[in-house]
């Protein structure tokens, strides 16, 4: 036999004494990871300084949570306020429910004005940055697939997935934090995967064209943005989980093809070509050089004194 539908994870929650380990936080937390370590690489062959990547994640990381809880609340606001509804449950994060392009915007204004604060050009970390974001975005998205979230219309194709009904030890309902009674309640087009593998060739689509291309001066961040709008609003068009909508869309399809439409224009509107790493670390040191030892060993004069 063949197998035809995509399992579902029994859970998505696993317990050591009495804490909680959730795949959610762990896919989240990967994701991060992944994107540090690479930004670090990226920024550096600028000829940026990497102690200024420590320096945006920490105000990056806990923005970005900040802005993405903030998005899904107030576009799913009807989900905590109102009768019958608990209003904490807005601050629990660990249930799920992060909008990235929440957590995008936040965790760039956050990095934007550490940035103006010390007088570096935001638009070279932004182009490190942007392909490393994109491919955390598809490792997060495995969460969803835990968290049995995010997911679209029923279907009969043969990469359907499998949503099985989940209780606790009492026997009660429990989507997110409950076992598998191995009753498939429902099969439907695995929207978080498709969104996984949009971002994954993203990801390379940047690599590539910013290479090809020499895009630079924040250009590599504007098509982050527009690629990944564009497959967003696609996605957004097969979901079927309840969402407010407005003229009968759901308000991420709107938001992600007004986004589209901006990334784009501002992409075309930016300066062509690459930074030079005098451009990408303009700062003054001591005797007006640029970053010391560090500069010098840009332009090849170590030991040329």
């Amino acid at each position: 036999m063949i197998l035809a539908n995509i399992p579902s994870p029994p859970q998505g929650v696993w317990h050591i004494g009495t804490v909680p380990i959730r795949a959610y936080s762990l896919c989240i937390i990967t994701g991060i990871i992944v994107a540090l370590w690479l930004t670090l690489r990226r920024y550096k062959a600028k000829g940026g300084d990497p102690d200024l990547v420590w320096d945006a994640a920490i105000v990056a990381i806990p923005a970005g949570i900040i802005g993405g809880r903030l998005y899904h609340v107030i576009t799913d606001y009807d989900k905590y306020f109102g009768p019958g509804r608990d209003p904490w449950q807005a601050f629990n994060v660990s249930a799920g429910g992060l909008g990235i392009l929440g957590a995008v915007a936040l965790g760039t204004a956050a990095v934007w004005a550490l940035f103006r604060y010390r007088g570096v050009p935001l638009a070279p970390f932004a182009d490190a940055a942007a392909p490393t974001v994109i491919l955390a975005q598809a490792i997060g998205r495995l969460g969803n697939w835990f968290n049995q979230e995010l997911y679209g219309r029923p279907t009969d194709v043969p990469w359907a997935l499998d949503i099985y009904y989940r209780v606790d030890d009492a026997g009660r309902y429990a989507p997110l934090t409950g076992r598998s009674t191995g009753e498939v309640v429902a099969s439907v087009h695995p929207t978080f995967l498709y969104e996984m593998i949009w971002n994954l060739a993203a990801f390379a689509f940047l690599l590539w064209a910013e290479r090809r291309f020499r895009l630079g001066h924040g250009r590599v961040f504007a098509l982050y943005l527009a690629t990944y709008a564009l497959g967003r609003f696609f996605v957004e068009l097969m979901r079927a989980d309840a969402a407010n909508l407005i003229l009968g869309l759901r308000v991420n399809t709107w938001v992600s093809g007004v986004l589209f439409i901006v990334a784009l224009i501002v992409f075309l509107r930016l300066p062509r070509g690459q930074e030079s790493p005098r451009e990408v670390d303009p700062r003054e040191r001591a005797g007006g050089e640029l970053g010391g030892e560090r500069e010098r060993a840009l332009d090849g004069t170590v030991g040329k004194r």
